[in-house]
């Protein structure tokens, strides 16, 4: 691939952020009354939002208050978010030869925008981020509209950047806005999910990027 940018997804492909998120979310359910779900649950719930997530973890009969557990399960998370949130082994590795390469480095998530940044402050501050968007000005993955507002900023074509990311909505986002997209092994979602959405190259290793690029 010709890469002048790589556009990372935030939760699943740069940070294993799943057992905070599933923390919270069931924090938020059982104050409300309701039942939590396992951990291996959210790997299906994850990925389109908080909103989307909660929408999900609701039981039927309760999806007329989701506005609550919205708002329980941010107050949760905004307490919690890194008690185990780590970057990936290897995703350190691998930022910082791309930044020896002297490639822009972006992130472009689900995740509300106040949270995307946070994350990307206090857990992957050692890098320079050229852009980071998360949900909020823009509408959620797989619409283009951020990928394109992301490629504007960086004054690229979106043909010249690639996209990384574990769920079907990075693979569809990529063919939307005519990024090239890399899939990776290790994040939330099964490898036959993105396959089904057409993705094709696939890496197991984050280091292993460097030689799709």
């Amino acid at each position: 691939m010709s890469v002048r940018a790589v556009v990372f997804d935030l939760d699943g492909t740069l940070i294993d952020s799943l057992e905070d998120l599933a923390d919270a979310s069931n924090a938020a359910l059982e104050t409300m009354g309701l039942p939590a779900h396992p951990l291996e649950s959210y790997k299906i719930f994850v990925g389109d939002g908080i909103r989307t997530m909660m929408q999900r973890a609701l039981p039927q009969e309760a999806l007329h208050r989701l506005d609550e557990a919205v708002e329980h399960m941010r107050r949760e998370y905004d307490r919690n978010w890194k008690e185990k949130s780590r970057p990936y082994p290897g995703i350190p590795e691998l930022l910082d030869k791309l930044t020896a390469r002297g490639l822009p480095l972006a992130v472009l998530s689900n995740k509300p925008d106040d949270f995307t940044r946070l994350v990307v402050r206090d857990l992957l501050g050692r890098w320079s981020w050229s852009v980071v968007l998360g949900e909020g000005e823009y509408p959620k993955k797989p619409d283009p509209a951020g990928a394109l507002a992301l490629a504007a900023r960086l004054g690229l074509d979106t043909a010249d950047m690639v996209l990384v990311g574990d769920t079907p909505m990075d693979v569809l986002c990529a063919k939307n806005s005519g990024m090239a997209c890399v899939g990776v092994t290790w994040g939330f979602r099964p490898r036959a999910d993105l396959e089904a959405a057409g993705q094709r190259v696939f890496i197991d290793h984050p280091v292993e990027l460097l030689q799709h690029i």
